[in-house]
């Protein structure tokens, strides 16, 4: 983003990035998103399955599609498509973001995109896609990134999934959403921002030393295969909370290998499953942290990884007000917990550890 300083007043209709003064970190103001379906009363409901006839997300829209994929040769048959949010938090502009100044406050243009990736089946949720049909998702992942990349007003690609009214999904029909900004999230800057000190004092991965730990150590691993782990976080934010890593160091999602990502895809599967069954089918989150696009040199250090939230808490006062979290659940419990569960076939989804 460039920097322009300018006094005057100015108005909120559109996406904006406001900065807080004391912080630092980055706000969205996006009031447009306020007319989503259920904006106001879908957190308070359970979730409930949608009528094909009220789903938004049944018809393709190649028209508008930045990548679309078919289910047979004739193209007759979508299977996943990549459209522009119809909601976005980022717009995207013929110029870049650029940062301002009013009175003592900073503030910036919204530039950037915002994507919304449908899968066909109605009811199918990341858990219960077939596989193919799950790394077909995570390979679109990638293509769309390489396709922001290209867009010189983008610095960071947040892809992630709303599950469920309490997760943030105001439709029920299955899909996800990329965002691409022009700054790095605060939360994102603090997790490069510990690695790199981390890896300035010990020469090491920050990552890397958390995954031969837990592997050794097993307590809070709850799936592993060839080449990818999920394990509770030692200090674990909230209860369930899992880390699916690519057991290779991979600073950057976009250049993970085919074989490196069908490791991480079975086990957000698993994952997610388990969570399904032992926790009585939570609404969740989850979400990809990658190194940023621009000077990759910068961040060696780095080991990109999803994390997921699972929505079975309520975060009140304490946690609002002090920035600690209290997590009731034991992350090694939360762990063997899931790991113990098998599936309708009676196979454990993992061995034991």
């Amino acid at each position: 983003m460039s920097r322009v300083a300018t006094p005057v007043a100015h108005i909120m209709d559109n996406p904006e990035l406001r900065q807080d003064i004391v912080t630092g970190d980055w706000v969205v103001l996006a009031a447009g998103r306020a007319s989503r379906p259920n904006f106001l009363d879908g957190a308070k409901e359970k979730r409930k399955r949608s009528s094909l006839e009220d789903c938004p997300f049944e018809q393709p829209q190649p028209e508008k599609a930045s990548i679309i994929y078919y289910t047979d040769r004739d193209r007759k048959e979508w299977g996943l498509q990549i459209v522009p949010n119809k909601y976005p938090v980022l717009e995207h502009g013929e110029v870049c973001s650029v940062i301002n100044r009013y009175g003592p406050y900073t503030y910036a243009t919204a530039v950037g995109q915002h994507d919304v990736v449908i899968t066909r089946n109605h009811d199918n949720n990341f858990a219960m896609l077939p596989p193919g049909e799950a790394n077909a998702l995570f390979r679109a992942f990638k293509e769309r990134y390489q396709q922001m990349a290209q867009d010189s007003c983008v610095n960071y690609f947040f892809a992630f999934h709303n599950w469920g009214p309490g997760a943030g999904a105001s439709i029920y029909h299955p899909h996800y959403q990329i965002l691409g900004l022009p700054v790095v999230p605060p939360d994102v800057e603090r997790s490069l921002e510990g690695s790199r000190n981390y890896f300035e004092k010990h020469r090491a991965c920050v990552h890397c030393e958390m995954i031969a730990w837990e592997r050794q150590s097993k307590y809070r691993v709850a799936f592993e295969n060839e080449w990818a782990v999920a394990f509770a976080p030692y200090a674990s934010r909230f209860p369930f909370e899992m880390k699916i890593f690519p057991k290779k160091h991979l600073p950057n999602f976009e250049e993970t290998d085919d074989g490196d990502m069908r490791c991480v895809v079975e086990l957000l599967q698993k994952t997610l499953s388990a969570m399904t069954r032992e926790l009585n089918d939570p609404d969740y989150n989850f979400y990809i942290h990658t190194a940023p696009m621009r000077n990759k040199n910068l961040y060696e250090h780095y080991h990109w990884h999803i994390e997921i939230l699972p929505k079975i808490s309520v975060i009140a006062s304490v946690e609002i007000g002090t920035g600690i979290e209290i997590n009731t659940v034991h992350p090694g419990k939360a762990a063997e917990m899931l790991r113990e569960r098998v599936n309708a076939r009676g196979e454990r989804l993992t061995p034991d550890l």
